[in-house]
């Protein structure tokens, strides 16, 4: 098992950490920083409250004046980028951190930190307390950025603005109107970095859960301006196509009308136990008598802690069948809960669906270990 991203706030980082402090913080006290982030409190913190720690601490040891603060919180991101830190950089989160902590009433100096830093560390947590509290001044640094030299900054312009970027708060004004951020991802359609290029696809994929008819229009807009867009559009719709969403299933070439088969559907066992993986496989068969993309995909209905139920899509395959050809597909799914998803005992179902239409389906039942 993993080791938890809290531990990376280990001895040897904080020690790095230290050196580069020194350097660009007159006068930097360690003792008093170190103190003020190892108290009593720190054993039990989880990883985002030790980041919010190492910002407080900070702020005991850095003048209380922002501007200078947010000045040597530049010199230190300067710094590791100049010695081209190679251990893990998430840690550093704690540097944008400060500026949405202490910068929101200092807004010009704010974004030309977060600018920055987040060539060393990503900013796209930071930044979105500012878009909710200077959303037109905001938008408009936002679309400069779009136009930046350097990749990180205008990956900054597309994930910062996404309306429902995970793990922190949303957007909603975005969520009722996306047309400020539409801009911001025009002018990064043809953009030559794919952490770019994914970022934006991200922010399509965001708005389509609100927006479909925005996202088909955009998808027309931009269809064949190049390979790199199309993936961005492909990837994009992705919500849109596990919904079966007619108009783009069709946009991505595969048609929900086509004639298919899914025979032999069959899970090892019908009865799992929780924290088990079963398996299932199915057949595929074009019924056409012409090459046909098809995408393949199984769907499971969970039972839920309220004896509702939840459906779930999962890919299998995107792929061009031949005349009456035919394929078997054997897959496995976990049953282990995670901390985003639980199990219950109970029916549950498989769906096996192609092009957007459900094609075969079984019960199966969850059961207690």
């Amino acid at each position: 098992m993993a080791e938890p991203l809290k531990y990376l706030y280990n001895p040897e980082f904080f020690e790095y950490l230290c050196v580069v402090l020194k350097k660009t913080i007159p006068n930097f006290d360690r003792n008093r920083f170190i103190h003020a982030v190892f108290d009593t409190e720190w054993p039990d913190l989880e990883l985002k409250q030790r980041t919010r720690k190492v910002t407080l601490a900070l702020h005991l040891i850095l003048p209380k004046e922002f501007d200078k603060a947010a000045e040597y919180l530049v010199d230190t991101s300067k710094r590791y980028l100049e010695e081209k830190y190679d251990k893990p950089i998430y840690p550093l989160i704690f540097l944008p951190d400060y500026i949405e902590v202490y910068g929101l009433d200092h807004f010009e100096q704010s974004m030309d930190a977060l600018e920055q830093i987040t060539q060393l560390i990503s900013a796209e947590f930071a930044i979105r307390p500012f878009i909710i509290h200077y959303p037109k001044k905001a938008i408009q640094r936002m679309q400069q950025w779009s136009k930046h030299n350097n990749h990180h900054v205008r990956r900054l312009a597309s994930e910062g603005c996404r309306p429902r970027l995970p793990w922190v708060m949303g957007l909603p004004a975005f969520k009722k109107d996306p047309s400020p951020i539409l801009p911001i991802l025009e002018n990064l359609k043809k953009d030559k970095s794919e952490y770019v290029r994914r970022s934006v696809a991200n922010n399509l994929n965001d708005i389509a859960k609100d927006h479909p008819d925005i996202v088909l229009k955009i998808a027309r807009q931009w269809k064949d301006i190049s390979p790199e867009t199309n993936w961005i559009l492909k990837h994009g719709s992705r919500t849109l196509l596990k919904q079966g969403q007619t108009e783009a299933l069709n946009f991505h070439g595969f048609n929900p009308n086509m004639k298919t088969q899914v025979t032999d559907l069959k899970m090892d066992n019908k009865k799992i136990k929780i924290g088990q993986t079963g398996e299932f496989a199915f057949n595929v068969a074009n019924q056409e008598k012409k090459k046909s993309n098809l995408r393949i995909e199984y769907a499971i209905t969970f039972l839920t802690s309220t004896g509702k139920y939840s459906k779930k899509v999962f890919k299998v395959s995107e792929k061009e069948f031949l005349p009456d050809e035919k394929i078997n597909f054997v897959r496995k799914q976990r049953f282990t809960d995670f901390t985003t998803r639980k199990h219950f005992p109970g029916k549950h179902k498989l769906e096996v669906i192609v092009n957007g239409k459900t094609k075969n389906s079984l019960d199966f039942h969850l059961i207690k270990t």
